[in-house]
């Protein structure tokens, strides 16, 4: 009977083991409807933040698969059966969702210029919008810009992952040896191999047989020896540091994307760095604008000056709050993955530099889009006879369009050749709402930004009267920070504009064009 007694003890102890595991299940499932609430209590607020968007993602991906298992050996196949429904009936995001989250939340760390551990914290530029990520969240931003080949930002997020588990008294699934698995070769491919050593040796003292960090030991320490070898050879005695410096690293091994005093420029009007000087300001007029046009006598137009040349205005309150609904919901059931056109073969594409939802409205698609094109018509002082269709996009989590133009340069000699109306004289660009941070229309030529306003459009002509294209007119649309930003825009073709934007006696446009 004591015998029993014992492993009626041993029982008692697994069950307690057992209950507590199950505690801990309820726990999660407890985290997870709180999180559902606060989405739910605000749904447009929490998904305009590109944190909340990413952690939704990951929840519905990477998170939900480890559920789904626990589940299955609790309760059986019943529960699995419901989900492989659901995932047929239900939106259901995939792993290339999620890398694309990922890939979002490190442009707007890059852009931005945020600090990891503040991101980590839900900040964005000093504003609290989140709850803190956990381990496993950062454990996953680093995994996916792995994926990516993005070693930079793996070891930005491993080591924010790393921190917070040394930090945590919760229990996670991420584990110190998978955080230096991948912390480790990242800051080897960094050009970091003392530490790369240093944390691989760490790995193998936590799991001795682990066969990669047995062969990537071997490796750092062959390397290691070369460059000892080297330096004898040359008489250094070592001072000089051969581990660059992670930013100067990123800085030469992709310099088209960040060497380039355009790319600098552009990112430093995204976050708001250079301010128009007093002498660029002091010409700049707001005024009513008639455009000899016969209804604008009666109702003219609100005009502010953003560049005078090239010329840049922002006409306000020309778009209804009643309008911009009515775009929205015409265009949300057709939006697909914007494109660009390719120089060479002018054909459609998709394109990194352009992320974006977009859509395309005729005028009998809706009364409201036609009127939008006559409005158009009053504050161009063109014909949109020959324009192309309304396009109407948005720009979610880090939506972005970098620096582009939007006519055909001479050498694009099939662009717009389908249309047969020549090329984009001029650009007309509705706000269709507020955007929280970010998501700017920047000119990185003239160092001037447009912040969208709900209800304001921006008008330039895109060509010089003599057909010539204007490179001052070069252009970006910025990440979206927070919150989430629509437009829409409508192109102006030269077929057509002959008589209303004749060309001049002489060239107008400058020598180097």
């Amino acid at each position: 009977m004591e015998e029993l007694l014992e492993t009626e003890a041993v029982l008692i102890t697994n069950l307690e083991e057992y209950i507590k595991a199950q505690e801990e299940k309820i726990q999660k499932a407890a985290e997870y409807q709180s999180e559902h609430n606060e989405a739910a209590a605000d749904i447009t607020g929490y998904l305009s933040n590109p944190i909340n968007a990413f952690l939704l993602t990951k929840r519905l991906t990477t998170d939900w698969k480890e559920v789904e298992n626990v589940m299955l050996y609790d309760v059986g196949s019943t529960y699995l059966e419901n989900v492989t429904n659901y995932r047929n009936i239900l939106p259901f995001p995939t792993e290339e969702d999620l890398n694309g989250a990922a890939v979002a939340l490190m442009r707007l760390q890059d852009t931005y210029k945020l600090d990891t551990a503040s991101v980590a914290r839900g900040e964005l530029n000093g504003i609290q919008y989140t709850s803190e990520m956990s381990v496993g969240d950062c454990f996953e931003l680093g995994r996916q810009s792995y994926i990516n080949g993005d070693h930079y930002h793996t070891v930005l997020w491993m080591r924010e992952a790393m921190d917070r588990l040394l930090r945590s008294e919760n229990k996670t699934s991420t584990t110190k040896a998978d955080i230096l698995e991948y912390l480790a070769f990242s800051t080897y491919k960094q050009g970091n191999i003392d530490s790369a050593l240093t944390m691989t040796n760490e790995l193998l003292e936590l799991k001795p047989n682990h066969e990669r960090a047995i062969g990537n030991k071997q490796y750092y320490e062959k390397e290691l020896a070369m460059q000892k070898m080297d330096r004898k050879l040359r008489g250094d005695d070592g001072s000089e540091d051969l581990n660059m410096d992670f930013e100067q690293i990123r800085t030469v091994s992709d310099p088209s994307k960040f060497d380039l005093p355009e790319r600098r420029l552009y990112e430093m009007l995204c976050r708001g760095e250079i301010q128009p000087l007093p002498i660029q300001l002091a010409p700049l007029r707001c005024r009513y604008a008639t455009n000899n046009r016969a209804f604008l006598k009666i109702a003219p137009l609100k005009l502010e000056e953003a560049s005078l040349s090239p010329y840049i205005v922002i006409y306000h309150d020309v778009m209804s709050d009643e309008e911009i609904e009515v775009i929205k919901k015409l265009a949300k059931p057709r939006f697909r993955r914007a494109t660009v056109q390719n120089h060479k073969t002018g054909e459609l594409e998709i394109a990194h530099y352009r992320i974006s939802k977009s859509a395309w409205l005729k005028d009998e698609d809706h009364e409201f889009v036609k009127r939008i094109g006559r409005r158009v018509e009053d504050m161009a002082g063109l014909t949109v006879e020959t324009a192309e269709e309304l396009q109407v996009v948005n720009y979610g989590i880090g939506g972005h369009y970098e620096p582009h133009f939007d006519f055909a340069r001479k050498e694009e000699t099939n662009a717009f050749k389908s249309l047969g109306t020549g090329n984009r004289i001029a650009t007309v660009l509705f706000y269709m709402s507020d955007v929280t941070q970010g998501g700017a229309t920047v000119f990185p030529s003239i160092r001037t930004a447009l912040w969208p306003k709900k209800g304001t459009a921006a008008f330039w002509h895109n060509l010089f009267t003599s057909g010539e294209g204007d490179y001052q007119t070069r252009h970006a649309a910025c990440p979206v920070l927070a919150g989430t930003k629509w437009v829409s825009n409508k192109w102006l073709h030269e077929r057509g504009q002959e008589q209303l934007r004749p060309c001049k006696l002489y060239p107008d446009h400058p020598p180097m064009y």
